[in-house]
């Protein structure tokens, strides 16, 4: 018996640990297999969206969560370099689909170790954004710009990143109240460093309902690089031109559990509830749908009660909330996606996910314009 000492980078050493708890090995056993496995050269077997043909352009997925994203412009002849994402059960699913665990946390990850990549793409998420650091600065009488305004935020690793590799082209994805926040102040930060970075910046809220059965608003921002391509850029986000909005009845499926039908308990609270706040002229409550309807959105809530989408069974049976293969559904996930975790993580899964075919339209125009933008140098 011989003995070798490797060392690992951190990313190399989460994943190995990951997968060898999976698999209920220890690291010596699972290393020693992947050893024999390549050294037989078994034939591998391929993720769901491994795609052997040559690809167009690069890119990295930030905040990836279960990779709707990378989806979406792999989908555009995309190849993806990097991605990271922190929680354990999107990454989870994110390696049954991609072949490949994220690395973790973002803000413990060095920006020159990623790769280089043409398009930087990642959906945020906001967070109040600080003037104390600007209010200092002033009374020491020193200089400060939107760059320092982001300090403390994700948003900031993002920013750092853009820095130090100075990708093409980035999309940058968040809630449609993320232009409204603290009175536009947060929004003029983001798009202000965006700027200073000497990115040509593009934005819209746009609705995922011409796409999926689901009134879904959210921000797109997209810039290109002005040091490489000059002022004169010319984007604009997809127009859907047809005529038919998708219904429900496109996602739903024909065979249903009947666990997703609610318990007469939490129906009649639903009732009681929507009833209560219709009297005081509020708005919340339940959203029943027929087969024929766009839903409303999909939160990452949807597990609690799944008040927000039921579909009408008829009236002599209650609701019932989507199922997470309807979910996948709703937002774009071919039915190949692989759901590899419970219920309620599958449900929060989707909520915070992209509407695919969206974003798609979206890396579409992205490398169209990049590809006249070349030619054009």
């Amino acid at each position: 018996m011989h003995q070798i000492h490797i060392k690992l980078d951190d990313n190399l050493h989460d994943q190995i640990t990951y997968e060898a708890e999976a698999g209920n090995y220890s690291l010596q056993e699972y290393v020693v297999n992947v050893l024999r496995s390549n050294l037989k050269e078994e034939k591998k077997v391929r993720p769901p969206f491994h795609i052997e043909k040559a690809r167009d352009f690069s890119f990295i997925d930030l905040f990836a969560g279960i990779g709707g994203i990378r989806l979406a412009f792999e989908q555009n002849g995309g190849e993806c370099l990097f991605s990271s994402e922190w929680d354990r059960y999107a990454q989870k699913t994110y390696r049954e689909n991609f072949g490949e665990i994220p690395a973790g946390d973002i803000t413990g990850i060095d920006p020159q170790s990623i790769p280089d990549h043409d398009i930087l793409a990642g959906g945020f998420p906001c967070q109040p954004f600080s003037i104390a650091g600007v209010s200092k600065k002033n009374s020491l009488g020193r200089k400060h710009g939107f760059l320092d305004e982001t300090q403390g935020t994700l948003f900031f690793n993002i920013v750092q990143i853009l820095k130090a590799k100075r990708p093409k082209a980035f999309l940058l994805e968040n809630v449609k109240n993320l232009k409204s926040h603290d009175q536009g102040k947060t929004f003029k930060v983001i798009t202000g460093a965006l700027a200073e970075l000497d990115y040509v910046v593009f934005h819209q809220v746009m609705d995922a309902r011409d796409y999926v059965p689901q009134h879904r608003e959210r921000i797109f921002m997209v810039g290109f690089d002005r040091r490489r391509y000059g002022d004169f850029i010319n984007f604009s986000f997809p127009q859907r031109s047809t005529s038919e909005t998708p219904v429900l009845a496109s996602v739903l499926q024909r065979a249903v559990d009947e666990k997703y039908t609610l318990s007469d308990k939490l129906w009649n609270y639903l009732q009681e509830y929507a009833a209560k706040h219709q009297a005081k002229g509020n708005g919340f409550g339940f959203g029943l749908n027929d087969r024929n309807s766009v839903a409303r959105t999909l939160s990452a809530r949807y597990y609690k009660d799944g008040s927000e989408i039921l579909i009408d069974q008829g009236r002599n049976k209650n609701p019932r909330r989507l199922t997470p293969r309807e979910c996948a559904r709703l937002m774009g996930y071919p039915d190949s996606f692989v759901i590899p975790v419970s219920d309620t993580q599958a449900y929060r899964q989707f909520g915070n996910s992209v509407a695919v075919p969206l974003v798609s339209a979206i890396a579409s125009e992205i490398r169209r314009t990049l590809m006249h933008l070349e030619r054009r140098k």
